[in-house]
């Protein structure tokens, strides 16, 4: 009897000790990670050549940022991780006529999918957001499909990008100070 309860308390222990662990790389990490994404951001707007200014058609979803501000740490990681993997997803359409060079688009995309996959293990389940999932769909949609994935279009996605970004750090910095 009293090894089962020693099993169980070890048991308890190690699964609570491995949850943190996979959660210290949001204290840790995150920032850094993301920090580099918002300078590589800026590094390809000094690569754009001459575009027109296009006018944003799809509305920046802040009332869903409000919305997830004041839910659980969990539910916080999940939307960040479902922002992180729909900016992956947009950046993997064909982004040819952007003036970026590849190598800095790539080393977006590693970092972009690095924090995804790191923060996913920080969660118990992810269930992807409808609306959040809604509003990407019609970036994809309306301003690269529509546009023909002009430099334009693509200036536009890079500056919705650098602001879901930065609200995300917004998220992360809530958690830190959750703790």
């Amino acid at each position: 009897m009293l090894n089962r309860i020693l099993f169980a308390c070890l048991f308890l222990a190690l699964s609570t000790e491995g949850s943190s662990l996979s959660c210290r790389w949001m204290d840790h990490k995150f920032r850094q990670h993301n920090e580099e994404t918002l300078n590589l951001l800026d590094t390809m707007a000094k690569n754009v050549t001459n575009t027109t200014e296009v006018e944003v058609t799809v509305a920046f979803p802040n009332h869903l940022y409000r919305q997830v501000s004041k839910s659980s740490a969990e539910d916080k990681l999940v939307f960040t991780v479902q922002v992180l993997e729909e900016v992956a997803a947009l950046f993997e359409e064909d982004h040819s006529s952007a003036s970026w060079e590849d190598g800095t688009v790539r080393n977006f995309l590693n970092i972009v999918n690095k924090q995804a996959k790191e923060l996913h293990s920080c969660v118990s389940s992810l269930s992807v957001g409808f609306l959040l999932h809604m509003y990407f769909k019609r970036l994809s949609h309306h301003i690269l499909k529509e546009m023909g994935h002009s430099a334009e279009a693509w200036e536009v996605i890079r500056k919705e990008t650098k602001a879901h970004l930065m609200r995300a750090e917004q998220l992360a910095s809530s958690l830190h100070t959750a703790h």
